[in-house]
């Protein structure tokens, strides 16, 4: 008999836990946990390539569970973000609860005394972020001796918040005889490195190409002089009356939009490094329930952040790096829903909007408003055209941090100029 693609019959789920997801109508895989449960099952070590909102806690959360409920040992998820911990924890005890399971979430902001004390409870599955892990382990107030089944969830985006050596850390002090799933949405050669020296022959499931976005989402860029983003954000609330997630770059600007926000008539919450663990929970209870219509956040919201029916990502500042893109806009288009990304992008821009659209493989269309965006070149497309990205380039060699007009312009120091010239002069004395 041919196991039921559109059901979670026949992939060697056990029938308790089938029970418990018929009750809460989960009744149809999504395919990153159709492709990695069987696998997983099986106690085979995985690395799952999917977009954020695929249903990543399922893929990893039924395996762990029934492992466990078979087997000796416990379970260890080291993903990014409390917020996230928090929320994977949650899911996890819908499955598990009925049948005993035992968790602890050790995450960063939360109270160590009632860390230890659920350490001490002996749980079968710990929920942590790296460096409250790595704050335990060396206090002692934990041992990672008998974990059987280690999961590295959002591993890219833990290596780009500088985890690298905590994440080292942890794989060197959990047994060697385990099984480890990994799942990312992009697969950097960092990553690739992790699966080479700490997994066994994983099996590399790929739902989507890394980068890719949801097809769901459109896509929409408006050149704006810095100035003038503001009262270009007014319009686009006016039109879109749904949820909207706006990302700021940083902590101040996040401060500074969501008070606009709120002045223009908006009922709007805040998250970013600032906020506590206890205002970041209930930032994000109050835009799950609707309380609030808009959050304004940085990047720590870009991953895990599950939210559904968001109708709009407004990109008030680009992100730094093109696959952070792929992930802030993956907080709308979510379970199969519709959502619209927008970028704000000022002029100087271009060949930052010209590294997305080559991650995503899509030509990101630009929009404009009368009286508040500007072009983004002499034609509307002209950035893109081969002899503009070599004009840019050049601009972007000659501009920004990199640009000293007081040391004449050649984007180094005195003392750096003359390290240079040192350097030089000792391969002419070698050569």
């Amino acid at each position: 008999m041919t196991p039921q693609l559109q059901s979670f019959d026949g992939l060697g789920i056990a029938p308790k836990i089938i029970d418990i997801l018929d009750r809460l109508k989960f009744s149809v895989p999504t395919p990153i946990q159709h492709q990695t449960i069987p696998i997983a099952i099986e106690g085979k070590d995985i690395m799952g390539i999917a977009q954020t909102g695929t249903g990543k806690t399922l893929a990893f959360g039924v395996p762990i569970i029934q492992r466990l409920a078979q087997t000796k040992g416990a379970g260890l998820v080291i993903l990014p973000t409390r917020e996230l911990a928090v929320q994977v924890d949650e899911e996890l005890n819908k499955i598990g609860r009925p049948l005993g399971l035992k968790t602890a979430i050790i995450i960063g902001g939360g109270n160590m005394r009632q860390q230890i004390f659920q350490l001490r409870r002996n749980p079968h599955i710990t929920i942590a972020t790296p460096g409250r892990l790595i704050d335990h382990l060396e206090r002692k107030t934990i041992k990672l001796d008998k974990i059987s089944v280690l999961v590295l969830d959002e591993a890219d985006r833990m290596l780009d918040m500088g985890f690298a050596p905590q994440i080292k850390k942890i794989l060197q002090t959990v047994p060697q005889e385990r099984q480890t799933m990994l799942f990312s949405a992009t697969m950097p050669p960092e990553i690739v490195n992790i699966a080479n020296n700490y997994m066994k022959f994983p099996i590399r499931v790929e739902i989507t190409p890394a980068g890719s976005v949801a097809a769901d989402i459109t896509h929409e860029i408006f050149f704006v002089q810095p100035e003038s983003k503001m009262a270009l954000l007014e319009t686009i609330l006016k039109e879109y009356k749904g949820s909207a997630l706006v990302f700021s770059r940083t902590k101040h600007g996040a401060k500074k939009i969501a008070l606009a926000v709120r002045k223009m008539g908006h009922s709007s919450t805040e998250m970013h490094s600032n906020c506590n663990l206890n205002q970041r929970l209930r930032a994000l209870a109050d835009f799950k329930s609707g309380r609030t219509r808009i959050m304004v956040a940085t990047d720590v919201a870009s991953r895990g952040i599950d939210v559904k029916n968001i109708e709009t990502v407004i990109n008030y500042d680009l992100p730094e790096k093109a696959n952070d893109y792929v992930h802030r806009v993956g907080r709308t288009g979510r379970a199969g829903h519709v959502g619209h990304a927008i970028s704000f992008a000022i002029p100087a821009q271009k060949r930052d909007i010209l590294d997305i659209e080559r991650l995503i493989k899509k030509t990101l269309p630009i929009s404009k408003r009368s009286g508040i965006t500007t072009e983004a070149g002499g034609s509307q497309n002209d950035y893109r055209h081969p002899r503009a990205m070599n004009r840019s380039k050049s601009a972007h060699a000659h501009s920004g941090k990199n640009h000293h007009p007081f040391y004449g312009g050649r984007g180094q120091s005195p003392r750096n100029n003359r390290r240079r010239r040192s350097s030089n002069s000792s391969r002419r004395l070698r050569a």
